[in-house]
């Protein structure tokens, strides 16, 4: 049984962070259709400690995120796994939006002279988040978009294949305290004729730690080993 703490929206073109502490839920919910969440974790007793996306890939033998799945930190342990997911593929290989990116696409629209309607991107976003923990560039690795399905065609050129449907749902369970940033910035590949500016509702609820038959834990072998990285972890055997 989970219990909510708080929740918010954070407006579509924006960006925020917070510390998720361990065994507590996110929630996110794409309020409308074509919602791109951009996130990235550390570990805040140690921000060396980062997302890994492609150990995060590679050790459960796929290409998308959904429901089963655990992300991992470079030093092998999990800051979370999905337990609960309604949109089914969820990008963490195109990385984020660029300000050339965003000017190209969309024009440009500063602060300036556009004030809360300027046009946002998620690379900027990122380094203002992490610039409040004294991280900047060489702190930003790959990140996760949520909502947001890419496919390769035989070629293997990416492509922008769908958004998630309004009301779509991913809840994350944090398997230790994590510092979390995320902006809700268009996806790089995103096609929308205008830029895109699509809310997240994100709620923090309290919830159980993973049981030992937990779909999560068991859904890879490499899983299971990262779990046990966690607790030796959390048992104070070493912070490295």
């Amino acid at each position: 049984m989970s219990t909510l703490v708080y929740s918010d929206v954070l407006p579509g073109g924006k960006h925020w962070s917070l510390t998720m502490r361990r065994n507590h839920r996110l929630r996110l919910v794409g309020v409308e259709g074509g919602a791109n969440a951009g996130m990235l974790f550390y570990n805040p007793i140690n921000l060396l400690e980062r997302y890994n996306a492609p150990d995060t890939l590679k050790c459960q033998h796929t290409f998308k995120l959904t429901q089963g799945h655990c992300l991992y930190s470079d030093m092998g342990r999990i800051f979370c796994s999905i337990v609960t997911d309604t949109a089914g593929w969820h990008d963490t290989v195109c990385g984020s939006s660029t300000k050339a990116m965003v000017a190209s696409r969309w024009g440009e629209a500063s602060y300036q002279v556009h004030r809360n309607d300027w046009q946002q991107n998620g690379r900027d976003s990122f380094l203002v988040e992490a610039a409040k923990y004294g991280m900047g560039r060489r702190d930003l690795a790959a990140n996760v978009n949520w909502f947001s399905k890419v496919a390769t065609d035989e070629a293997g050129r990416m492509t922008f294949d769908t958004a998630a449907k309004a009301g779509a749902v991913i809840e994350l369970r944090f398997e230790m305290d994590t510092l979390v940033l995320f902006h809700t910035c268009p996806h790089p590949l995103d096609p929308s004729p205008a830029y895109p500016r699509k809310p997240v509702r994100f709620e923090i609820l309290e919830g159980e730690p993973a049981a030992l038959d937990d779909n999560c834990r068991l859904s890879a072998p490499e899983n299971g080993r990262g779990f046990e990285n966690n607790r030796i972890f959390h048992a104070g055997c070493g912070c490295c």
